[in-house]
Formats: structure tokens, C-alpha cells, sequence
């Protein structure tokens, strides 16, 4: 009954909110389509525990620099955006151009400054990505990526994408690593949703300055280490690293470069 209560209402809430929103988005500048949505998303914490019986810890706050940073996060969880977002005034965030395909949406993301790119990657990708978050940056806003480019299931992990390295080479800011076991009580795409308290953990800094291989592995490392640590200390169970899996656009690629046989 919590998931079927909690599963009517973030639809009812989506539906309303991004009405109300696309409405706002015909008035000049993003500040009342802003404000909008974040109404929603404090809405849609409050039913993550009011009757999914999802409540969320965060952690690390203390860490966080000042002025403008980008915050590189795990994604286990729809609910990992609302999590973020509700932390901060004014947030930009990465997402993929899946989310356009939503009557009202496309137009939504686009008032917020939404850094919309192509899910399957590539340089057409990486170009939008630079361009798009120029201005995120311009405007000294913080700016949320998940530099995997997948939703994972909780103990596995994608290949970490150098998009966020581009942001954090061009734009000289430092990143944030966010760890999180949300995926625990809100699994990837499942009805089902486990009441109990989740885990958002904000981590230490990583400085500008280093180059790309040494970058994404010290983001990798904190990531995924801390979010196993995470999962074990919800769950009992002992630490276990996550199992790398292809992403659809590897698998693609890899079918494309297999050899024909008779």
C-alpha cells in the first residue's frame, strides 16, 4: 500500500507541477519556473516520507566550498534528483535528452537552464555538454552531473564518462563526489519502494589542477567506495565493490565491431 500510495502520488504531483511550470516557463527570465519546481521537489521528498517511508540523511555539507562547484554524483535512484536538488537554492544539472520526449518537459528544462545532452554520448555530446554548461558556469551556479550517464542497480557500476572532466578542466572548479544507497529504498525503475532512512553523503573536494586519467579514477575511487560503504552499513552486510556492467552504447558498439561469420 506505501508503494501504491506513493506511486499515485508522484505522478499526480509530476503531472500538476510540470503543468504549473510549463505555464510559469511563458513568463520572462527562470525564477518563477524555478520556483516552481522547487515546490515540487520539497512535495516529493515529504511523500518519499510520508508514504513511501523513505527519509533521507545527508552528510558532508560541511564540505562543500564555497562559490560556484560542480557535484559529481552516484545515480542508483530516480529519487537521487529530488534528494540533490532539494539541498540547494539554485542548482543546474546534466541530464540526458530521454526526458524531452515528456509533453511540457522539454520546455521546462530549457527555462531552467538544464544542461540537456545526448544519452548516448559522443562528441556531439561532450560539444553540448561544453556549451551548455558555459552558461551554468557564467552564472556562478553549482552544477549536478552523474558522470556514469546511467541509472545504476544498487552493487553495480558504469564506466565514469569524461564529460565531467571537461567541466572541471574548462571551468577550473573543483568537484564534489556524492555517494548515496538511495537505491536501497527506491530501486532503479521498481514499483516497489522499501521503507527505511537513506544515505546521501557529500565528500571531500577533489582540487583542481590534475589531469584526466588521474582525475577519474581518485572520482571513481570515492564514489564507489563510499557508496559500497553506504549500502553495507544500511544493509549488515560486509563491504562489497561494485561489478562494472556495459552501458547500452558500449553494448551497441561492441555487436557493431563483432566479426560476421558464415
Amino acid at each position: 500500500m506505501r508503494s501504491l500510495a506513493f506511486n499515485i502520488a508522484y505522478w499526480l504531483l509530476s503531472i500538476v507541477y510540470a503543468s504549473a511550470a510549463a505555464f510559469a516557463a511563458l513568463a520572462p527570465g527562470r525564477g518563477a519556473t524555478s520556483w516552481i519546481i522547487r515546490r515540487y521537489v520539497k512535495r516529493m521528498v515529504q511523500a518519499m516520507r510520508l508514504l513511501a517511508g523513505i527519509r533521507l540523511q545527508i552528510r558532508g555539507r560541511e564540505r562543500l566550498p564555497a562559490g560556484a562547484f560542480i557535484i559529481a554524483s552516484k545515480h542508483q535512484s530516480w529519487g537521487d534528483g529530488f534528494a540533490t536538488y532539494d539541498q540547494f537554492d539554485d542548482l543546474a544539472f546534466v541530464t540526458g535528452d530521454h526526458l524531452e520526449k515528456f509533453p511540457l518537459l522539454g520546455t521546462v528544462l530549457r527555462k531552467l537552464g538544464a544542461i540537456v545532452v545526448n544519452n548516448c554520448g559522443g562528441r556531439e555530446a561532450r560539444e553540448a555538454l561544453k556549451h551548455r554548461s558555459a552558461d551554468a558556469h557564467a552564472a556562478g551556479r553549482r552544477i549536478l552531473i552523474y558522470p556514469e550517464g546511467n541509472l545504476a542497480r544498487v552493487g553495480e557500476k558504469f564506466r565514469y564518462r569524461s564529460g565531467v572532466w571537461h567541466m572541471y578542466r574548462d571551468f577550473d572548479m573543483p568537484v564534489v563526489p556524492l555517494a548515496t544507497n538511495l537505491g536501497l529504498f527506491w530501486p532503479r525503475e521498481e514499483f516497489r519502494k522499501n521503507p527505511g532512512t537513506a544515505t546521501l553523503e557529500f565528500l571531500e573536494p577533489i582540487p583542481t589542477g590534475l589531469d584526466k586519467d588521474e582525475f577519474l579514477s581518485r572520482l571513481e575511487a570515492a564514489v564507489e567506495g563510499k557508496t559500497a560503504e553506504l549500502i553495507a552499513e544500511a544493509t549488515g552486510q560486509p563491504v562489497m565493490p561494485a561489478v562494472r556492467v556495459l552501458a547500452a552504447d558500449e553494448i551497441a558498439r561492441a555487436g557493431q565491431a563483432a566479426p560476421v561469420t558464415a
